[in-house]
């Protein structure tokens, strides 16, 4: 898994590229190959995404249910409400900087890329469940196995979960690239992509400043409430940021985030459990890509942007990041449901969003995990020793 993910960015890349190549070349019977598994892979994804939902959340719930519980709550509510109000203020800031600096920038054929070039062949593949009935039945199962403690239903979901993970990794990872390439060599082939190109430009440069804005004001909430030096904090937390940027893995940055979190002072318990469960819930650095991308291409595909809409993405986005680790750019094919169901993304905007949010995932992962040290020195400032049994 790790040669996967390490590579997948390269493979990313390397499709992009293809995709270029092929549209420019104006060989329409390439273009329409790519189309067709574009076709063909849009409608697997949409049948996959919502039992991801219903077997990460649910397994993700009832493996919850044995920890104490008052830290439990305490670290989920702050965890959610950290990722809800970084989701908020990154509205604000987008709204007031995207729409100047995309301006002018607009992709009419966006929306309707599919319609440039037919496929040769189309397979309807319908979910077996919609996204909200899968998020709604996740959270019923996980909530009835952990109060039921339930060991054979938590096992069934966990070979379930297992499963999914597997289809992921090893079926639609690998075949993002392709499909990658299929989405770049139609925008190629009508003449949109240099468009598309500087987009992604400008839209990574605002996201990484964004990440520092919040691991800055999440450290300096978090010095204040424990009296310590924000500097220093953020200083040992280093180790873990580059580890993440290089794994492109929340868990796989367990062992380094939870001893980078010692470092700064933290109880043992507490810097292990915050660091095992945040990897999986506090995701501030993929709120805040997924925010500021899905606004930009919103922006250029000409749709009107309602913050109520946004607040309601916002809010089901914080919890259903719960399906997104272990998985490379897991928070993005979690979020294809809402982004789809919420945001009325057409598949060629959620290809384009998927492309933009893996660009830099490496560094949305080490905003998250960073984040979580902030988390733990608040926690570890407020939680009391008889907190922990």
């Amino acid at each position: 898994m790790n040669n996967i993910k390490n590579n997948l960015l390269v493979r990313l890349i390397l499709g992009i590229a293809i995709g270029i190549v092929v549209g420019l070349s104006n060989v329409e019977i390439l273009v329409r190959l790519l189309a067709t598994f574009n076709s063909l892979f849009g409608s697997f994804l949409s049948f996959v995404i919502p039992l991801l939902i219903l077997a990460f959340i649910t397994y993700g719930i009832a493996e919850l249910g044995g920890s104490a519980k008052k830290l439990l709550g305490i670290t989920v509510a702050l965890s959610y409400g950290s990722t809800v109000l970084v989701g908020m203020s990154v509205v604000m800031v987008d709204m007031s900087i995207l729409p100047k600096l995309l301006s002018g920038i607009t992709i009419t054929t966006l929306a309707d890329a599919s319609k440039s070039v037919a496929p040769y062949l189309t397979l309807a593949m319908p979910p077996l469940m919609s996204v909200m009935t899968a998020l709604i039945l996740s959270f019923i199962l996980g909530i009835g196995i952990a109060g039921l403690k339930s060991t054979a239903l938590k096992n069934g979901f966990q070979e379930f979960h297992a499963i999914i993970s597997d289809t992921i990794k090893s079926i639609v990872i690998p075949l993002l690239p392709i499909h990658i390439a299929g989405v770049f060599a139609q925008m190629a082939y009508s003449g949109q992509v240099v468009v598309v190109i500087g987009i992604f430009a400008k839209v990574f440069i605002v996201v990484i400043c964004l990440h520092l804005i919040v691991l800055t004001v999440q450290y300096t909430i978090a010095g204040a409430m424990a009296k310590k030096n924000p500097v220093t904090l953020i200083k040992n937390m280093l180790p873990a940021y580059m580890t993440a940027v290089g794994t492109q893995s929340s868990a796989a940055t367990i062992p380094v985030t939870a001893q980078a979190i010692k470092k700064n002072g933290v109880r043992p318990q507490i810097a292990e459990f915050v660091a095992s469960l945040c990897a999986n819930i506090h995701l501030s650095g993929s709120m805040t890509t997924l925010t500021t991308c899905s606004i930009a291409i919103l922006l250029i595909s000409g749709i009107p942007i309602s913050i109520p809409d946004m607040l309601g993405f916002m809010l089901l986005l914080g919890i259903i990041t719960v399906a997104a680790p272990g998985l490379p750019g897991g928070a993005v094919m979690a979020a294809v449901g809402i982004l789809q169901s919420n945001l009325g993304f057409t598949e060629p905007m959620t290809a384009l969003i998927i492309s933009l949010y893996l660009t830099q995932d490496s560094f949305g992962t080490a905003c998250n995990v960073t984040g979580d040290g902030a988390l733990a020195v608040i926690i570890d400032s407020t939680v009391k020793d008889t907190d922990l049994a």
